[in-house]
């Protein structure tokens, strides 16, 4: 909210006042009462102070990455629902507005343009979808026309159309598994064999094993008791460390998993790297100073990054170097990753390096490029990988 919308209308439009909305529902109502032409609030921030907002005479309500919207029975869905009458003029800006499956779609027709779509997401879902198994689905050949139609009206800007931007490169480095990590993965691998033993395998269950693979490669896991155990893993910080001394500006590495972030940033500080971890316990404050400084000064040089935390919204082009430590479970998430550098304000050629060990690790990476979203195929995708 500060470092992206409020830092871009002071940017852009300086003759225009900016209130961001944050805090507890007593400030967050001053600032919807205050005068400001424009006010930006958090998604969840709506349902606090839903009646604030009803009574503040918006003429215009603007949903940035909109496809958080995309499920009409989420509170969120519902609370916007209640705010936006027949009369209120709704942006939903999104760059992928049915990223993971058709139905997706249908929450943001459904906000927009109602009389395009069913009453109902079940008649929607059989509209764009066929259901091949019975946990399976895929969509329809008329899928993509009939998303098309639902999200009309719209107006689609391709980012090359736009910008000039640099380009951006694509790597993938091969770090072998030490022999203690291939031990645990072919263990966990033939253990997961084991418990499937024919049966019909859900996609919890499949998210699940998958989720302990990508630990063990990435370097640590969490046992049944919570606890952290964490492996060699030389190779991926030798890889590592060579990207990062590969280029003269700043870098971001996405990593997953959170106990696997303190494992790379001990190793980077040791290294003598400026770092901040950017995760879910760093307030929205404390990122924003981050960001700052991250932008405006020489330290810190690398940040470390849990992908839900920092992967919308927020401009990070001083970095021309993006890593991915291990594969993000969404085509969404690895899309947004790389647009926090490729984005207005990057002047570099820009570098996006996979670091990889691991057979599951290969196939989620040819997923997120193919643009086929692992939630979509975790059954299949676990499968494969303990076959």
């Amino acid at each position: 909210m500060y470092s992206a919308w409020e830092a871009d209308v002071q940017s852009t439009i300086m003759h225009r006042t900016m209130g961001v909305a944050h805090g507890t529902q007593k400030k967050r109502e001053l600032i919807i009462d205050e005068p400001f032409d424009f006010v930006c609030i958090n998604y969840d921030g709506v349902g606090i102070v839903r009646e604030a907002i009803a009574n503040g005479n918006f003429d215009l309500i603007i949903i940035d990455e909109a496809n958080a919207y995309k499920s009409p029975s989420t509170a969120r869905w519902k609370t916007l629902a209640k705010i936006v009458k027949p009369e209120t003029r709704l942006w939903l800006m999104t760059g992928t507005p049915a990223a993971q499956s058709p139905v997706d779609a249908y929450g943001l027709a459904k906000l927009v343009s109602p009389e395009r779509v069913p009453k109902f997401s079940g008649a929607w879902r059989d509209k764009v979808m066929t259901q091949v198994t019975r946990f399976k689905w895929v969509p329809r050949s008329s899928a993509k026309d009939l998303v098309f139609k639902a999200l009309q009206p719209a107006i689609r800007f391709a980012k090359n159309d736009c910008l000039d931007l640099p380009q951006v490169m694509y790597q993938t480095r091969e770090v072998p598994l030490t022999p203690q990590a291939t031990k645990y993965y072919k263990t966990l691998k033939d253990q997961l064999l084991f418990e499937t033993g024919g049966e019909m395998v859900s996609a919890v269950n499949a998210a699940s094993g998958l989720t302990k693979l990508l630990q063990i490669s990435g370097g640590a896991v969490y046992t049944d008791k919570r606890e952290v155990i964490e492996f060699d893993v030389k190779p991926r910080l030798a890889a590592l460390n060579e990207v990062i001394d590969e280029t003269n500006e700043k870098i971001l590495i996405f990593v997953p998993f959170r106990h696997t972030i303190e494992l790379v940033n001990r190793h980077l500080v040791k290294q003598g790297y400026g770092c901040e971890i950017i995760n879910g316990d760093v307030s929205a404050n404390e990122r924003r100073n981050i960001f700052n400084k991250f932008q405006n000064f020489d330290d810190p040089r690398v940040l470390i990054i849990q992908p839900q935390s920092a992967s919308h919204g927020v401009t990070l082009t001083k970095a021309d170097t993006v890593i991915f430590w291990s594969p993000v479970s969404s085509v969404e998430a690895y899309l947004q990753c790389i647009a926090r550098i490729d984005r207005v304000g990057q002047k570099n050629k820009m570098t996006v390096v996979h670091l990889q060990g691991s057979e599951v690790e290969r196939k989620m990476y040819a997923m997120l490029q193919g643009k086929v979203d692992a939630h979509s195929n975790l059954v299949d995708l676990y499968r494969e990988v303990i076959a």
